[in-house]
């Protein structure tokens, strides 16, 4: 396990870049936990010490590690019901709070929560929301279970929520998310924070042994550093060889009678490479595609329109690729041009996309990469055009010196 820890810190130095998450009810899963009971590492007293205005007692509770809260609860076995208490100090006048568990899977879909805030005339509101899709705005609804006696107060800077649960039967071991975020002047319920704690606040909770599990991280490093790679894959494979492959087959081709089928064979060397790095790259998109988070979906569209573009593309060049003096080689020709330049166009688009979501969404990286591959792509492009300007230039004189022979003739 410390190798392990080791390789996963210089791949992460290697690669020089940071990782955050996107929204915290995506990440209810965990690898590496420590057990922890009654212990408090942000409040400045313990959750057992404290006691609530409406002299309500809890047998149970726990210091939740990030975000100044703490969960007080009583577990009934016999009919599986738990009392609630979420308290969160040093809350901010216009803020909302927010305590969830998912009791059927680790993902943000399915998640019940119950959402706490105070309203611009001093009363506070709280009220219950099912998570149904990743652009939820936490709009107030039924809860998959019963739930009665919702209710909430403001106390001295800290907000509480409380509430009864009836958990489905039998089951006690549940994983959980706590969150805050701010409220808008029109009483509207604002997105939180990306960033520190505000995507470490979740673990596994079991009501009946009172034992907590907290995140330190572990999954949350190794799904930024796999996002990463994937990135990195697509960059160089579809986005840099790709073209590069198009160039040299563009460009070399027409000095066919000198350098024979090197062309060719340069061709389709460098597009087999960047298939082979693309459809690694793309199996790691699909794999992130099952794991809970945000998705982008035109991304997504596009990496499996580009997929089954290139290997449209692989089975017609190899199995019906006709003679160069066939009568539908010109059809082949039409066909074989059209996919390539659009797997080329979808693909450079593909991967600023992709940077895009890194970059500005999750802050995952820094922006200096996505300039570094716009600088390639640059690059590339001047190339194509004065390639491009030189190709005219030979075809112009070649057609010339041609004319005059026949001419001279």
């Amino acid at each position: 396990m410390a190798f392990t820890r080791k390789l996963l810190l210089f791949l992460t130095f290697f690669i020089q870049v940071k990782g955050i998450q996107p929204c915290i009810f995506s990440n209810l899963g965990t690898i590496h936990h420590s057990i922890q009971k009654n212990q408090n590492p942000t409040n400045s007293k313990p959750c057992n010490t404290y006691t609530f205005p409406n002299n309500l007692s809890y047998a149970t509770c726990n210091d939740l590690p990030v975000l100044e809260s703490s969960l007080h609860w009583n577990y009934y076995p016999k009919t599986n019901k738990v009392d609630i208490a979420f308290k969160k100090n040093n809350a901010k006048d216009s803020s909302w709070i927010a305590w969830a568990i998912n009791p059927t899977s680790k993902g943000m879909i399915g998640s019940q929560a119950l959402i706490g805030y105070r309203r611009s005339d001093g009363g506070f509101k709280a009220y219950t929301s099912s998570i149904t899709s990743y652009s939820t705005m936490l709009q107030e609804g039924n809860l998959s279970f019963p739930i009665y006696d919702v209710s909430g107060m403001y106390v001295n800077g800290s907000m509480m929520i409380f509430a009864r649960l009836e958990l489905p039967r039998n089951l006690s071991l549940v994983n959980h998310v706590w969150q805050e975020g701010l409220v808008s002047d029109d009483g509207s319920l604002i997105a939180h924070a990306m960033t520190g704690p505000n995507v470490q606040s979740f673990g596994i909770l079991d009501f009946k042994s009172a034992i907590v599990s907290k995140n330190i991280g572990g999954k949350l490093k190794s799904r930024t550093m796999l996002r990463n790679v994937h990135g990195i894959l697509n960059a160089v494979g579809w986005g840099t060889l790709m073209p590069i492959g198009v160039i040299l087959a563009r460009y070399l081709k027409s000095f066919d009678g000198s350098i024979g089928p090197i062309w060719f064979h340069l061709h389709r060397a460098c597009q087999s490479l960047a298939l082979l790095i693309g459809t690694i790259g793309f199996g790691t998109g699909l794999y992130l595609g099952k794991q809970p988070g945000q998705h982008d979906t035109p991304h997504r569209c596009v990496g499996i329109t580009l997929m089954t573009l290139a290997l449209a593309q692989v089975c017609v060049a190899f199995c019906l690729r006709p003679k160069k003096d066939h009568k539908y080689r010109i059809w082949w020709n039409i066909f074989h041009i059209i996919v390539g330049y659009s797997t080329i166009i979808l693909a450079i688009w593909n991967v600023f996309k992709g940077f895009d979501i890194l970059v500005y969404r999750l802050k995952g990286i820094d922006v200096m990469w996505k300039y570094i591959y716009a600088c390639v792509i640059g690059f590339l492009g001047l190339s194509a055009f004065v390639l491009e300007v030189v190709t005219w230039i030979r075809l112009l004189i070649k057609k010339k010196k041609k004319t005059t022979q026949e001419l001279d003739v």
